[in-house]
């Protein structure tokens, strides 16, 4: 049976979203304990396109998400969370030890940082049921029919050589049958080399609508000699304003397909204390947002809040300033929230931040 997300009752949702990607179980310590320290762990669920599929449904957004759990009790767990969350996840295969020989739920911990103590993440998701699944059984055309927009990141490609299959094969059909794609790069330097992010997600690059980030892509100045460089090489993790708004261009002279690109920038202050702010091209413009400055309760899945926050203020058709900086207030509540996802259910709380009305509502 479909499942029914009760939040659409009296909410038009403008567009159906799908997203693709593996989810995971979090092991945290409590009360920003170190591993070594700890003798209990707060368990979770989360991952980037999982993330954003969680948001937008919470949103009022026709969210479903696919992927590769084992069927056993935590890949259950994982997508019981889904569900209570108002994802629809009829897509996603429940494997069995024939079709994913490990079988397992990938995993990964996560020590909270406090103060001048940066947060760390260990992966334990090596041989994930994702990663060893054969996706010549799915037809990918069917999986994506009824969808308006698809999301996909450049985690899951660098889980394993069919997951990168599974991606350009998704990225391609979707593109056949006109749906909106949008892309988030990404990089995880614990899952692949930068030099092989960058030539994977340049490939990705012709069948995207919405860019979220710069990075890792290749962007270079000649095509047909190397040695002269990358467009992006010295620009700053901070840059001013027209160094973004010259690399936005760039990327469109090259990919005129790229209907929006968004990224956003982050100042630590410490572990506890960040700002952030947020730069977009969009119809012909960059637009740079508000700059935040907030403490961090949890910063884990603040870029995918950042990407969910885009998407909305995109699908209701929102104005070019009110789309960044709505996407980037997405982000800041986020830091206030535990877990991976913006599990924030009142779009007018994030408009609230947006305009930076802090008082309290009743």
């Amino acid at each position: 049976m479909e499942h029914f997300n009760p939040l659409l009752q009296n909410n038009k949702s403008p567009q159906k979203f799908i997203t693709i990607g593996e989810i995971m179980l979090r092991l945290t310590p409590p009360n920003y304990a170190k591993i070594r320290m700890a003798n209990n762990f707060e368990a979770s669920y989360g991952g980037s396109e999982a993330n954003i599929a969680l948001a937008l449904a919470n949103l009022g957004v026709d969210s479903t998400f696919f992927s590769v759990v084992p069927n056993n009790s935590l890949g259950k767990s994982a997508i019981r969370m889904l569900r209570s969350n108002d994802v629809h996840c009829t897509p996603v295969i429940l494997s069995t030890p024939e079709e994913t020989p490990t079988h397992r739920l990938g995993t990964y911990y996560l020590e909270t940082g406090y103060g001048i103590r940066a947060s760390k993440v260990t992966y334990d998701r090596k041989n994930s049921a994702i990663t060893e699944y054969d996706f010549d059984k799915v037809d990918i055309y069917a999986l994506l029919e009824g969808f308006d927009w698809l999301h996909l990141s450049g985690i899951t490609p660098a889980l394993s050589p069919n997951c990168q299959k599974l991606i350009m094969d998704c990225l391609k059909a979707a593109n056949e049958k006109g749906l909106t794609v949008s892309f988030d790069g990404n990089f995880r330097s614990a899952l692949w080399s930068w030099e092989e992010a960058r030539d994977f997600c340049t490939q990705c690059l012709p069948y995207v609508d919405v860019l979220l980030g710069i990075e890792p892509y290749h962007l270079w100045k000649d095509e047909t000699d190397h040695a002269k460089g990358d467009f992006k090489d010295g620009i700053p993790l901070q840059p001013t304003y027209e160094q973004q708004d010259e690399i936005f261009h760039r990327f469109v002279d090259r990919y005129p397909n790229l209907k929006c690109i968004a990224r956003h920038v982050r100042y630590a202050h410490s572990g506890s204390e960040n700002s952030l702010k947020a730069f977009m091209w969009y119809e012909g413009h960059t637009f740079e947002s508000r700059l935040f400055t907030f403490n961090i309760l949890d910063r884990v899945g603040g870029g995918d809040a950042f990407a969910s926050g885009l998407i909305y203020a995109i699908m209701h058709n929102y104005r070019a300033m009110d789309m960044v900086n709505f996407a980037v207030a997405s982000s800041v509540i986020k830091h206030t929230i535990h877990g991976d996802a913006n599990i924030t259910d009142d779009a007018q709380s994030i408009r609230n931040l947006m305009n930076m009305n802090y008082d309290i509502k009743r």
